[in-house]
This record gives structure tokens, C-alpha cells and sequence, in this order.
């Protein structure tokens, strides 16, 4: 325990990791709580309380918002490494979540954009130093340090089950501004108990782990400030234009020009590493995979992400929602992906393990491509569901709660195993930058995601089982491709991976 200031434990695991815990749960409960009810809000009539966008725009701003809240990971780790170190990073970004949910409370669409800045801002500093903080827990490592992971990792599905069931029923039955006040509240409740506890914490995450680059102590402020200082001048700069009218932001042409981006930045990188990375040959053909397990994970969070934005409108408008004389509410449905991983995370976790004692435990590009496969199904399920729905019926809840469970499937099979199998292949000096990589890759399906739902048209019904089916074809074809390339790419890995 050479990080805890006591010999206090939890559940036999450091005593901090319970702060760690409720503050994570009560940060997804905010944002998993807020995103069930983003998009439904942002379509509803004015006269309604919502901002009453068409269906193109609301959907881009959402997959827009998504992908900035994997985006700003990168500079918010880089943020706590050089400058505030971690547990100062999770203070100050739980505030600024909090502040932003606060902001969207507030009934006027100039403050809603305002609002989701701010929750992107403080995401970008809470989410990758807490779990940063986690690791530091356990400075011996091993199977305590894995199964400290796995208990922090139920406190975030946690907070996803219960976010969507809390505000989504304040946003649709009440008002849609005290469910964005109720994620913010969620998010105040975790930042005053991570506040109180966090001298559990001890020296973990504490320090920056760069040294102060003035010339002498107190010479000023670090000079890794100032380009933290210059993008936060020009950004707000912007956001002030854009929110007074004078920068005119069209959502789904940004939205088009990030994805190309995105795109652009990944397809440099890696060229960068293969010309100049000093790669050895092995090095090298584990890069190589990398930049497929790229490619497939960029497809299945494209697909995966419809949960907030096409599914979601699905369940709001096209599902028969009564039960017991009351309508359940679109945005709970949100909370079945949450609680299948609750109930399901530990079947497959163990039935890896079998397969492996059996030497039968699939090759990474399998996982891969059986979790593409598993998301194609579900979406041929949601076929049959937008037929029902062209016909002139509405739809049973059992088309939705069977599709997020072969979604939840999917997520197992790909999710866990490629954030191993990157540390795993990713050059030792370049771990990092490999990972920081894999969530582009997430951030890149997220856009996508929210222009592919941008598609559906809910003036042009008898096109949404054409559209689901051509989510089906991608997402099948791309892992019937990684089965069929399984054996190669295998090669590539080699044996002892």
C-alpha cells in the first residue's frame, strides 16, 4: 500500500478506490444520463421546450459531441502528465462538467451550445487521469491490480444504468432542463465525495510526472503552459464569435470536415511511423495490425454509436412504449447496453479463459470480426423492426432490447480485446501514442455514427429498412473480410501474443 496514506482497504483493494469509484460512477451517470435525451431533445417542437432541429443537424452536433469527448482525452492526459497531474486534473474537470450540465439546464438555446463545450472540456480532463489514478493504486501490479480495474469498471456501468433512467424520465415526463440539471447534480454529487476523500488517494496521481521548465523555481509561470493558454484564447475567441452570430457554424459540413480530419491525422501518423519510426521487422507486421484493428473499430463504433441518435429516435417515435397504462420513456432504453455488460462481462471474460486452457481461444482479428458480426445482426433484427414500422405498426420493445444485446455481445468480443491487444502490439516507446491512436479510431465511428443517422428521414419511412440493411452489409462484410484474413493476420501477431 506505498500509495495510501492508511492501511484502510476496500473490499480488500486500496481504500481510494472507492473514491475513484463513485466519483466514475457518478461522471457517467451524468454523461450517459444527458446523452440518452441529447437528440430527442434537440428534435423537439420549440413549443415543446426543445431547439426543434431537423433530423441531419440535431444527429451531426450529436455524433460531433461524441467524437470531441474521445478527442479531448489526448490533450487532457497530456494535460495532467506535464502540468496539474491527475487528481487535480479529476477535480477541475468534474467542476467543469458540472458547470456545463448547469449551463444546459438553462432554458435558452444560446447557452446549450455553451453547455456542451464545457462537458467536453472537463470530460477530456476527468476521464483519462482517473483511470490513470486506478493503475497508481496498484504500484505491485498482478491480478489485484486487474481485479481493481474490473470493480471500477462495474461503477462506471453502474452510473450508465441508472443515468438514462433518472433523466431521461425528468426530460421527457417534466422538463428536458431538469434532466440536463439532474446529470449536473449527479456530477456535483461525485465531485464533493471525491473532494472529502480524496486524501485516500494518497500520493497516487498527485504530481505531474515532467519537471517545472522554468529557468528557476518561481521564475513564472511553466513554459508548457503557453500553448495550453494560446488554444484556450483562440477557442474561446471562437466560441464567443460563433455564439453571438457573427461565425456562422453549419453542424453537418463540420461534422463532414472533422470526419476527413480525423481521417487525414491517422492516415499521417502512420505513415510517419512506417518512414521514420525506426521500426524493426517485427515492429513493423504488429503496427500493421494495428492499423487494421483501427479500420475495424472505427466501422463498429460507427454502427455501435447508433444507440444514441437512429435507435434512439426509433424508440421515440416508432416503438410501442406502454406498459402497465404509462409510457416508459425513449431514453431508457438507453440503459440496456449497461446492464447486459453488468450481467454478460463475466460470462465472456470467462469463457476466454476456457478457450484458452483449451487452447481454442480465438485470434484477436476473430474477437474482431465477431463482434462486426454480431452488430450486423443486431441491425438485421432492426430490418425486420423498420419493415413492421413501413407497414403502419409500431414496433414492440423486444426489436430494440434484442438488438442492444447483440450490441452489448459485439462490444465484449471487440471493446476489451482491443484495448489489450494494442498495448500488447504497439511498439514499447510508442505504447502511448498507439493508444491515444485507438480512441481516434473511436472518435472517427462516433462522427460517422451521427451522419449515418442523419440519413434516416422520417419524412421517407419506407427507406429505413434500406438504410439499416446497408449498416448490416458493412458491418457483416467487414467481418466475414477479418475471418477470411483471420490466418495472415495471425501471422503477422505471431505466436507469442
Amino acid at each position: 500500500m506505498q500509495n495510501s496514506p492508511s492501511t484502510k482497504t476496500w473490499f480488500g483493494h486500496p481504500s481510494g478506490l472507492s473514491t475513484l469509484f463513485f466519483t466514475e460512477l457518478w461522471e457517467r451517470f451524468s454523461y450517459y444520463g444527458m446523452r440518452a435525451m441529447l437528440v430527442l431533445f434537440m428534435v423537439d417542437a420549440v413549443q415543446k421546450g426543445g431547439l426543434g432541429l431537423d433530423d441531419k443537424t440535431a444527429n451531426a452536433i450529436y455524433g460531433l459531441y461524441t467524437a470531441f469527448v474521445y478527442l479531448v482525452c489526448l490533450p487532457g492526459g497530456w494535460i495532467a502528465d506535464r502540468l496539474l497531474g491527475a487528481q487535480r486534473s479529476v477535480w477541475i474537470g468534474g467542476l467543469i462538467i458540472a458547470t456545463g450540465h448547469f449551463v444546459l439546464a438553462i432554458p435558452a438555446t444560446s447557452t446549450f451550445f455553451l453547455g456542451l463545450i464545457l462537458v467536453v472540456v472537463g470530460t477530456g480532463l476527468l476521464k483519462p487521469n482517473i483511470s490513470a489514478i486506478v493503475g497508481q493504486l496498484y504500484p505491485e501490479g498482478g491480478a489485484r491490480r486487474d481485479a481493481g480495474f474490473t470493480l471500477f469498471y462495474m461503477g462506471i456501468n453502474l452510473g450508465a444504468f441508472l443515468g438514462p433512467l433518472v433523466c431521461s424520465y425528468l426530460g421527457e415526463e417534466v422538463n428536458w432542463h431538469m434532466g440536463f440539471g439532474a446529470a449536473g447534480v449527479g456530477m456535483l454529487l461525485g465531485v464533493i465525495q471525491y473532494r472529502y476523500s480524496a486524501a485516500r488517494l494518497g500520493e497516487a496521481g498527485l504530481h505531474s510526472s515532467a519537471p517545472s521548465r522554468g529557468e528557476q523555481a518561481g521564475a513564472g509561470i511553466d513554459r508548457a503552459w503557453y500553448p495550453v493558454i494560446g488554444f484556450l484564447l483562440i477557442a474561446t475567441v471562437v466560441v464567443a464569435l460563433a455564439l453571438t452570430g457573427v461565425l456562422k457554424v453549419n453542424a453537418l459540413a463540420l461534422a463532414k470536415n472533422t470526419t476527413y480530419v480525423i481521417v487525414g491525422l491517422a492516415v499521417v501518423y502512420f505513415a510517419y511511423i512506417f518512414a521514420f519510426g525506426k521500426l524493426n521487422l517485427t515492429e513493423r507486421k504488429h503496427t500493421i495490425v494495428i492499423v487494421m484493428l483501427f479500420v475495424a473499430s472505427a466501422l463498429f463504433w460507427s454502427g455501435f454509436e447508433q444507440a444514441g441518435s437512429s435507435l434512439n429516435l426509433f424508440a421515440d417515435r416508432h416503438t410501442d412504449r406502454m406498459a402497465f397504462g404509462w409510457e416508459v420513456p425513449a431514453g431508457w432504453f438507453q440503459s440496456l447496453n449497461p446492464f447486459y455488460i453488468v450481467v454478460f462481462a463475466p460470462v465472456f471474460a470467462s469463457m476466454w479463459v476456457r478457450l484458452a486452457r483449451r487452447q481454442l481461444d480465438p485470434s484477436i482479428p476473430v474477437k474482431f470480426a465477431y463482434g462486426l458480426l454480431l452488430l450486423g445482426v443486431g441491425f438485421l433484427i432492426m430490418v425486420g423492426a423498420a419493415k413492421l414500422v413501413t407497414a403502419g405498426n409500431e414496433a414492440a420493445p423486444y426489436w430494440l432490447i434484442f438488438t442492444y444485446m447483440l450490441h452489448t455481445f459485439g462490444e465484449l468480443c471487440l471493446s476489451p480485446v482491443g484495448l489489450s491487444s494494442v498495448t500488447k502490439l504497439a511498439p514499447k516507446r510508442l505504447v502511448g501514442q498507439m493508444m491515444g491512436i485507438w480512441f481516434l479510431g473511436a472518435s472517427l465511428g462516433n462522427l460517422i455514427a451521427g451522419l449515418i443517422a442523419g440519413r434516416f428521414n422520417p419524412e421517407a419511412l419506407e427507406e429505413m429498412p434500406g438504410l439499416f440493411m446497408q449498416i448490416v452489409l458493412v458491418s457483416v462484410g467487414s467481418g466475414a473480410l477479418l475471418l477470411l484474413f483471420a490466418k495472415p493476420i495471425k501471422k503477422l501477431i505471431g505466436k507469442n501474443l
